[in-house]
């Protein structure tokens, strides 16, 4: 799973990188207030962009990143300099990913026009001649039609945490796939709330004859973990080896220090923060939390019957 923090940082680096070798050796203050970042989101950053470069990953071949008297510098390997050039293998694929993307759904103004040019550029006497079509059910197709139509559905839908059956009554909103998987958004009426559900989740759907007013500005679809009244929460500690939690996880930063980050993790069922934390072992402490205390203690004890 791609979590919405995850995206945003990388979305940060991605801008931040080219920004810095143009401009060369920026201030420390000029990068934060340019880029909304904390001197700790910023050190981040930079310790992830030395992982970046080409097979080899000694000197030369990986990028360096750092801060040197209130500076923020950059030095790219020496391939960055010259344009990469793509075998037709690799541009055509490339094409199918942008291809497939926009088909799904997931494009932006920028990545059509990106997807255009790359396709009059590679296949000038071909335009339009390549194209990714995206396998649609009957369930899919059923959905855009109710979305198109502003028509309310009836699902029997699994849940995908708590592995519940329940019938919903939904006006959906957007039909879209990511990740390999279809999803479906839009108002459940029976929690009150937007929800996001994948496809194959829904065993049996029907198309009802209410209809519903589509909001003049529906949020982006995209999948993500929306928390509830009825979530379990607990506080924990993040130590600096378990900071991952942060880009894979929805949660809530509450604090921030150089050697602890302080979140809110929320989930249907106790059982998730628990085996959560008994994963992360000593790189996190449970602060707050009855309810996945106990059950990391059940958790604990059965793993260690097992192992007797």
């Amino acid at each position: 799973m791609t979590s919405a923090r995850t995206v945003s940082r990388l979305s940060r680096i991605l801008a931040l990188i080219p920004y810095l070798l143009e401009g060369g050796p920026v201030d420390v203050e000029e990068v934060i207030d340019r880029f909304g970042y904390t001197r700790e989101q910023l050190a981040r950053d930079l310790e992830t962009v030395p992982m970046c470069g080409l097979p080899g990953y000694g000197p030369g071949d990986l990028m360096e990143a750092y801060i040197d008297d209130d500076q923020v510098s950059i030095d790219a390997a020496d391939y960055f300099t010259r344009a990469p050039r793509l075998t037709p293998a690799e541009t055509l694929g490339l094409l199918a990913a942008g291809l497939a993307a926009t088909g799904m759904g997931e494009s932006s103004p920028a990545l059509e026009s990106a997807v255009r040019k790359l396709s009059e550029a590679a296949v000038p006497e071909a335009a339009g001649a390549v194209t990714v079509d995206i396998h649609e059910t009957e369930d899919v197709a059923a959905l855009r039609e109710a979305a198109a139509d502003g028509r309310v559905v009836r699902i029997t839908y699994r849940s995908v945490g708590k592995e519940e059956t329940t019938m919903r009554d939904v006006e959906p909103w957007h039909v879209f796939a990511t990740l390999g998987r279809w999803y479906v958004t839009g108002h459940c009426r029976l929690v009150g709330a937007e929800r996001t559900f994948r496809v194959d989740r829904i065993k049996e759907l029907w198309a009802l004859g209410d209809r519903f007013q589509r909001p003049e500005s529906p949020p982006e679809p995209g999948v993500g973990y929306t928390a509830s009244d009825d979530d379990v929460v607990c506080v924990i500690d993040l130590l600096p080896r378990a900071l991952w939690v942060l880009e894979y996880y929805p949660v809530r930063v509450i604090s921030e220090s150089p050697g602890c980050v302080r979140i809110e993790f929320s989930a249907p069922d106790p059982e998730i923060g628990a085996r959560l934390l008994l994963r992360l072992g000593e790189t996190a402490r449970l602060v707050e939390g009855a309810e996945v205390s106990e059950r990391v203690g059940s958790l604990g004890r059965a793993i260690l019957e097992r192992h007797r």
